[in-house]
């Protein structure tokens, strides 16, 4: 089951936050709450794309997923409330409005640098996160403007569902090889008009919202995280495996997971090797576990990664246009 409810995020923008529960059981209810999760999209995404990861998490948690601002069902933010603080205080203002805190964080892409970010802010709301596929160097200008020349390709509008997925996930010139996932994730972000499908948000917002990271670095606020963190990467993703464990050590108390044959979308490419990743990580944060410093997650081995032979510093990596951030 799940029930949406309206929260209020900075400014006063309506925000729209899905709980994702098990069916009613026979057995006695709970004595205490179950331990709460948040669930936060990247650029582009919506709450619905944690759908199959809420679901196993609602078996023992409280399991949130949250429409960020521009994105989903939640509100349009006014021109130019797009900014990181915007979004770190909508998080804040939805944990303190749900009740979850403390809580696990776990985000994708944006929705991570978002909780890693709230993580160094307000370390009594979050006492575990999940960072997916999030780089925490800077991307710098060249890699905006891919952005923008990306968007203007778009064939839009798109006439039926199907041309949405055929695009996004053979015909996009920025797609290496065919992948469904990313077709199904473009089509879940989609609504039909009086001239066919288009995106709910607006891509020009989206560029606004990604300007806000892409020239910085952010590795003193994950210096600043004092709570369990587990970063997960897809072999085929944008996060290195270098830069990825360089995030592991800045991190006071950073581990380290990655899943084969996925791309970006590690939660959609691959979920049952994305639960195997994580699960054990939540595991440990619910009962006080050490799990150590370092996890690697391999389901099948893969060649070494060259970048892995240099890991004390980020390597300058190109930004890959074939995924959503």
């Amino acid at each position: 089951m799940v029930r949406r409810i309206d929260v209020t995020g900075a400014g006063g923008l309506r925000l729209a936050a899905w709980e994702f529960a098990d069916p009613p059981k026979t057995d006695p209810p709970r004595t205490a709450p179950a331990p709460g999760v948040l669930l936060l999209h990247g650029l582009m995404g919506r709450a619905s794309h944690w759908a199959s990861t809420a679901r196993w998490l609602s078996e023992r948690h409280r399991a949130v997923a949250l429409d960020q601002r521009g994105h989903g069902q939640s509100d349009k933010a006014p021109e130019g409330q797009y900014t990181r603080e915007a979004y770190v205080e909508d998080v804040e203002a939805a944990l303190e409005q749900l009740g979850l805190a403390p809580t696990v964080l776990i985000g994708h892409a944006m929705g991570a640098l978002t909780g890693w970010q709230l993580a160094a802010k307000r370390p009594d709301l979050v006492r575990g996160l999940i960072i997916c596929d999030m780089r925490a160097s800077a991307l710098g200008a060249a890699s905006q403007r891919e952005w923008e020349d990306w968007f203007k390709a778009w064939p839009v509008p798109f006439a039926t569902l199907a041309d949405v997925r055929k695009w996004f996930g053979e015909d996009d010139p920025w797609v290496e090889r065919p992948n469904p996932s990313r077709g199904e994730f473009y089509a879940e972000v989609m609504h039909e008009s009086a001239d066919g499908w288009r995106p709910v948000f607006e891509p020009e917002q989206m560029l606004k919202s990604r300007q806000t990271w892409v020239y910085d670095a952010h590795w003193e606020e994950l210096a600043q995280v004092q709570c369990p963190a587990l970063v997960v990467r897809g072999l085929d993703g944008e996060l290195g495996r270098a830069e990825a464990q360089e995030m592991v050590r800045v991190l006071p108390h950073g581990q380290y997971a990655e899943v084969a044959d996925a791309g970006h979308l590690v939660h959609y490419d691959q979920p049952e090797a994305w639960r195997a990743a994580i699960e054990p990580f939540l595991d440990g944060v619910l009962t006080g576990q050490d799990l150590g410093p370092v996890r690697r997650i391999m389901p099948r081995t893969r060649g070494v990664d060259r970048a892995a032979r240099s890991p004390r510093r980020p390597p300058h990596r190109p930004h890959r246009r074939l995924s959503p951030c």
